[in-house]
């Protein structure tokens, strides 16, 4: 799918301003409302936009804490890799994981309301993962930057 200016200026308006009434979005990206929502749709379609969600305060819901986890398999082969990933899908500590190049396999965010539960998290969820070969904890002090926002593409 090929997006053209006002599909990008869609995109950009909705990341920031979700739950934005399509008249007011149209007016703001110069269509009449029928088009504006047509486009929505074929964006929503095409997997362009993939949900909508709120953003949520991570301190204020009882989880200040963020980990930086890096995983390492024994064995890197498709069946271990996969193995992995079906595992982490469930532990819902875990906000984002990236499979990796280099040294460490994956690389996970995991939220927790304090130390305590963070280890619980490893010893009752991810030691029990068949196959890893090591875990490194990385404690994130401050964040500096969060966007939920996309940059557009030149």
């Amino acid at each position: 799918m090929k997006l053209d200016a006002l599909d990008r200026k869609i995109v950009a308006i909705l990341q920031q301003e979700g739950r934005i009434r399509t008249i007011d979005l149209a007016e703001r990206v110069g269509l009449s409302p029928t088009p504006c929502a047509r486009r929505i749709v074929r964006l929503e379609e095409e997997g362009v936009i993939t949900g909508y969600t709120a953003t949520v305060n991570q301190d204020k819901m009882g989880l200040p804490i963020s980990i930086f986890v890096s995983v390492e398999l024994e064995n890197q082969g498709a069946e271990a890799l996969q193995r992995f990933e079906q595992d982490v899908v469930s532990f819902e500590e875990v906000m984002e994981c990236f499979i990796m190049t280099g040294s460490q396999d994956f690389l996970m965010r995991v939220v927790a309301a304090d130390l305590a539960s963070y280890e619980r998290f490893l010893q009752e969820k991810l030691t029990r993962v068949p196959g890893i070969r090591m875990i490194r904890s990385r404690f994130a002090l401050r964040r500096i930057v969060k966007r939920n926002r996309l940059p557009n593409p030149s």
